[in-house]
């Protein structure tokens, strides 16, 4: 057993080097950066699904979540944004597999989901998943009252809270939801803010309310200022290159 434990903590060694060298390589967020303006434009992220979900993210943030969600092991995930319901479907498959390998006996794993606009296919679609019996959908803008109240008595339930944050894109509305939901989040788990690399691509949203200047990247800023509680887990980006969520992974400190 002794030399099983030594061969995985020599790769982890390794990784963890290669890692290093990777990312004091000026190249590799030059060239990552460059992949995401020349696929944004060919809607890289829409190509993707979770168990026949659609799900719009990138892979490499995908593979980053579900690494993250074995880590911390939440019975709550809250995730603003819905669209066709992939990244729910991602989330409750997750806890699926946790309630087999480490049941909880005092808690029931579960999904929020919260959308101004459920539309009535993907409604349809993600009730009739496997997966929807880990899922809530809550419709409504995710900082009206009315549905923060329904989402606090919920969180009141739980025990160790994840938030993903993926609706409006406009700082004002991410730092509100930054306000309202990352107090929810357990220690030692995370807040994470998709779609910071707004702030860092060369396309001009000319039809949306958000750009360079004006997203969820300023909000981060804004939010990290006034709360020391969190941190940017730089380790992800490091590892993963190309994400949505530059400087948007944050964990509540233990």
């Amino acid at each position: 057993m002794k030399q099983v434990a030594d061969a995985v903590k020599q790769f982890q060694l390794e990784k963890e080097r290669d890692i290093q060298a990777m990312t004091r390589d000026k190249s590799t967020r030059r060239i990552g950066r460059l992949f995401m303006d020349h696929v944004l434009d060919y809607k890289y992220g829409y190509y993707y699904t979770w168990m026949g979900r659609p799900i719009i993210q990138q892979p490499q943030d995908i593979v980053a979540l579900q690494e993250v969600i074995m880590e911390v092991q939440p019975d709550l995930i809250i995730e603003t944004g819905i669209a066709h319901g992939g990244s729910l479907v991602l989330s409750a498959s997750m806890l699926e597999l946790l309630d087999i390998w480490m049941p909880l006996q005092k808690f029931r794993r579960e999904v929020v989901g919260i959308d101004i606009d459920i539309r009535a296919h993907n409604r349809t679609a993600i009730e009739a998943h496997p997966m929807f019996r880990k899922i809530t959908m809550l419709e409504g803008s995710s900082t009206d009252e009315r549905i923060v109240e329904q989402v606090r008595s919920i969180a009141s339930n739980h025990g160790k809270i994840m938030v993903l944050l993926d609706s409006c894109h406009t700082e004002e509305h991410v730092l509100r939801e930054m306000e309202i939901y990352g107090p929810l989040v357990s220690p030692g788990s995370y807040l994470v803010v998709y779609d910071t690399v707004v702030e860092f691509v060369d396309k001009i949203y000319t039809d949306r309310p958000w750009g360079r200047g004006n997203n969820p990247y300023t909000a981060v800023q804004k939010f990290l200022a006034e709360h020391d509680e969190f941190s940017v887990d730089e380790g992800i980006e490091q590892k993963i290159v190309i994400t949505s969520c530059p400087g948007g992974w944050l964990k509540r400190n233990e």
